[in-house]
């Protein structure tokens, strides 16, 4: 069952109407594909949705976790994190305290992907790191930091490419690491956990990057929003970048997805390096 124009517009309205939530500026195409997977998960019609927001506590909450997007890997796209390690991190390892925010850290490898490479580096005793997501469920699933093994198991090609990889900055990084030092691995049940060390190391909290301000009332050496500006239209993005651009320190770093750019008045106010950005 598909959503029509129309039908996204009084939707949208509705939700925005009986709560806090605003999908206006999201990309349209996206917001219909997921709207009409919610008609199919719950077997109802546009009216009925519709009614359900309006008077069941509770439902527009379900109806959010189910049209935000969650995917997410450790250490994706490894070039990337490579990059970032050789450039951003090599700079930043330079300072005396370091501040990263993950925007829209879904259930959170990545944050542990950061965690990770920071502990190889030998900077991580003097990093804080924040995390944040609209969705609540993904950030509990973040805070256990367990996940389905068989289904992930290219974390650990991923882990050799970053972690195993040499590098000549950082020559203490060890190429023979156990995953062990990190991962607990239980292929009876199917699980890779998150060492429980790691997981006292992240902040994390539920934030609307479209409504919310910096709720954790820092400034930033590096941000990472990962494939979360592509579900956003033009004058939403720009919001977004806006609140990122406030709170960075002068000369700290952005780090977007592979298939994202600023663009439009911001993009006078950060210089593309690369596979990042630096705030001008």
């Amino acid at each position: 069952m598909s959503v029509t124009d129309s039908e996204l517009l009084h939707i949208v309205n509705i939700i925005r109407s009986v709560s806090r939530y605003d999908f206006c500026n999201y990309s349209e195409k996206s917001l219909k594909r997921r709207f009409s997977k919610v008609l199919l998960d719950y077997r109802i019609t546009v009216p009925e949705l519709v009614h359900r927001i309006r008077t069941e506590p509770g439902f527009i909450e379900e109806v959010v976790k189910k049209i935000t997007v969650n995917t997410t890997e450790m250490f994706r796209d490894p070039q990337t994190w490579i990059d970032l390690r050789d450039s951003v991190l090599l700079e930043l390892s330079r300072k005396e305290h370091i501040s990263i925010w993950h925007a829209g850290c879904s259930t959170g490898q990545e944050v542990y992907s950061m965690i990770i490479l920071l502990n190889e580096m030998g900077i991580l005793d003097k990093t804080s790191i924040y995390a944040s997501d609209l969705n609540a469920d993904v950030i509990e699933i973040a805070k256990k930091g367990i996940y389905k093994y068989k289904f992930n198991i290219s974390y650990l090609d991923n882990f050799d490419k970053v972690i195993r990889a040499d590098n000549k900055d950082y020559p203490k990084i060890v190429k023979d690491v156990s995953y062990r030092k990190y991962f607990e691995i239980d292929q009876m049940k199917d699980t890779i956990s998150i060492h429980p060390s790691l997981l006292k190391v992240p902040v994390f909290a539920k934030q609307d990057l479209v409504n919310d301000p910096n709720i954790f009332d820092i400034k930033f050496d590096l941000i990472l929003c990962r494939n979360v500006i592509i579900y956003f239209n033009y004058n939403l993005q720009n919001k977004v970048f806006d609140l990122f651009y406030k709170n960075l320190y002068d000369h700290a770093f952005l780090l977007l997805g592979a298939h994202e750019s600023i663009l439009g008045p911001f993009s006078t106010k950060f210089e593309k390096k690369g596979s990042h950005y630096e705030k001008r």
